[in-house]
């Protein structure tokens, strides 16, 4: 059993304290199992209550094991929902893949840390998880490469919100900070919430398997330059996010999708190599793209130069995108997040580039 959120808490509080926390096993590699009672453990399945809580209890196992960038690819076919977490983190040994969905396995104690769902550790709500899901595995991690976790739920089992495809709309608490205002609490807004709550810790992404695949191709961060590719014999040796990138073809990054949890066709890679799947924007950007938008003044046209240059619009677009990747080398330097596309002014005898942006705190 993995005690997690509310059930741990409300342990915790009863025994006097995290110093209560025993441990019964040093499993190594940096976990540990707990020592608990009979009772709380059988408590542990009622903590899943709903496919959102696992999404959230999945969002707090990647940065718990220290990842800068969550990717989150949910799918629904019939009554079964298919939700795969990639992520930059420390990564899981193999042999504690199985292990970690074992009871009561957390990491150490003195990682163990409390936010606002309650008292949380790596690893520490996965057994709840495979109780309540019909399978749920670890598809690809080792050691400082990230991880990819995959669960699959059945809505006639575990519920979930009837509307799936609706954005929270959002507002300003009375700090100046982004919120969730209205919105069903669905799978969307649980992974909203959380990128608002972490964003000074890590950036989270969400869409289709398609679209992750997309944006991990597009967007994840470079920690192996390209005249290294070269001298790599498996792809399996890079890091999770970047081997989507590493992929030379439609027919490899099909396989290397699958590989990672990523189920999608051939046709859908050849769709993602050409283009035609776009990138998607983190979830902090899109939300405070869609704030501004709804009192945005109508778009000045900025692909037509009146004086001389032209840009097609669709080269002013590939332009745009292709700066906005440029960008995340200094994102990832300097703790920014891009909150909208760049814009391309076309000046006389000049093309400027504007980058609106947050930085954490």
């Amino acid at each position: 059993m993995t005690i997690s959120g509310s059930g741990l808490l409300g342990f915790v509080a009863s025994m006097g304290g995290e110093r209560n926390l025993r441990v019964e096993e040093n499993l190594g590699e940096g976990y540990v199992r707990l020592r608990v009672a009979e009772a709380e453990r059988r408590q542990a399945k009622h903590d899943i209550r709903c496919a959102e809580d696992i999404v959230i209890e999945m969002l707090r196992n990647s940065r718990d094991a220290g990842a800068k960038h969550i990717y989150v690819a949910t799918a629904r076919e019939g009554d079964l929902r298919t939700i795969t977490i990639l992520d930059d983190g420390s990564g899981i040994p193999a042999d504690m893949q199985d292990r970690v969905f074992e009871a009561r396995v957390t990491s150490k104690l003195e990682s163990v840390h409390m936010d606002r769902w309650g008292v949380h550790g790596r690893g520490m709500a996965l057994y709840s998880v495979k109780e309540n899901a019909e399978s749920a595995e670890v598809v690809s991690s080792a050691p400082g490469r990230g991880s990819s976790i995959r669960v699959v739920t059945d809505a006639s089992r575990l519920p979930e919100r009837a509307d799936q495809s609706t954005w929270p709309t959002t507002g300003i608490d009375e700090s100046g900070g982004l919120i969730c205002e209205r919105g069903p609490h669905n799978i969307v807004r649980t992974c909203c919430e959380f990128a608002i709550e972490e964003r000074a810790t890590c950036e989270v992404y969400f869409g289709s398997p398609s679209e992750i695949a997309a944006t991990a191709r597009a967007r994840a961060p470079r920690t192996v330059e390209a005249s290294e590719l070269m001298f790599i014999d498996d792809i399996s040796e890079l890091p999770i996010l970047e081997r989507l990138r590493a992929a030379s073809d439609a027919s490899e990054l099909h396989r290397v999708a699958t590989s990672l949890g990523l189920d999608m066709s051939e046709r859908t890679a050849h769709r993602i190599v050409s283009g035609q799947i776009k990138p998607q924007r983190s979830i902090v950007a899109s939300l405070t793209r869609r704030s501004r938008g709804k009192a945005s003044k109508p778009e000045v046209d900025l692909s037509r130069d009146h004086r001389g240059l032209k840009l097609s619009h669709e080269d002013s677009r590939d332009f745009s995108r292709e700066m906005e990747r440029c960008f995340q080398m200094l994102a990832d330097r300097y703790y920014l997040t891009l909150t909208d596309e760049p814009k391309i002014r076309i000046g006389k005898g000049k093309i400027t580039v504007t980058f609106q942006i947050e930085q954490a705190e």
